[in-house]
């Protein structure tokens, strides 16, 4: 059965504000890999390989944007970076562009957890990255990285969110109260394969901030975000 191609090329035209030459690579870019399993007779292929074209060339026009406008040093670019292309950062703006009304999505997908449904509007925009720059050139897609995704460079700047928190509480915890940060397992939930793990930090005995995520790792970060809030209500 041919798909009906007309909603992505309005969808491109009026959203991405580009023609494609080729459609077919932009809805395999909003086409997950259920949708592939669950529509094997009639679709072949899925969005994993555009994802990691896409990952590639949103790091490099990132990372040329930095390099060539800011005399700051290494560290602080791979910081500034990061806090760019993580997957909450590219998320919010596949949410930003309605991106999910374009997903091609198994039945069960489409019931998915919002956690679940963050990464995979991630990884979409990632392909539609990687759709734009093999349809249109690496200077489209370079536009599209800096209207979408640079342009939210200053609010990053401004609330401070590109800083690793576990590492900037560390030095905030030691320079306010001589003490070093502890982190405690206060919880878990979930199935194995769907785990939510919620973390305290400690500063001494006193619990400080507490954060939830899909791995240890993640709620320590959420964690240390909260304990922070606190440092700066002292000030």
């Amino acid at each position: 059965m041919k798909i009906d191609t007309s909603p992505y090329v309005q969808f491109a035209k009026e959203t991405l504000g580009l023609e494609f030459k080729n459609i077919e690579v932009l809805i395999t870019a909003f086409t997950h890999r259920s949708y592939v399993n669950e529509h094997k007779k009639t679709v072949q292929e899925h969005n994993e390989r555009l994802e990691f074209l896409g990952d590639a060339v949103l790091e490099l026009a990132v990372t040329r944007y930095l390099y060539s406008n800011f005399e700051e040093p290494e560290g602080i670019l791979t910081n500034w970076r990061s806090a760019l292309v993580r997957t909450e950062s590219i998320g919010a703006a596949a949410v930003r562009l309605d991106f999910e009304k374009m997903l091609r999505l198994s039945r069960g997908e489409k019931r998915g957890s919002d956690r679940a449904r963050q990464q995979i509007l991630a990884n979409s925009f990632e392909a539609v990255i990687g759709a734009i720059y093999l349809d249109q050139g690496y200077d489209t897609a370079e536009k599209f990285i800096t209207d979408h995704i640079v342009s939210t460079l200053p609010t990053i700047l401004e609330s401070g969110s590109w800083r690793d928190s576990k590492s900037y509480l560390q030095e905030v915890a030691q320079e306010k109260d001589g003490q070093t940060p502890i982190y405690k397992v206060l919880s878990e939930d979930g199935p194995d394969h769907d785990k939510i793990f919620t973390l305290g930090v400690f500063i001494g005995n006193q619990l400080k901030g507490s954060g939830s995520g899909s791995s240890k790792q993640a709620a320590q970060q959420k964690a240390a975000e909260e304990a922070l809030k606190y440092y700066d209500e002292m000030k």
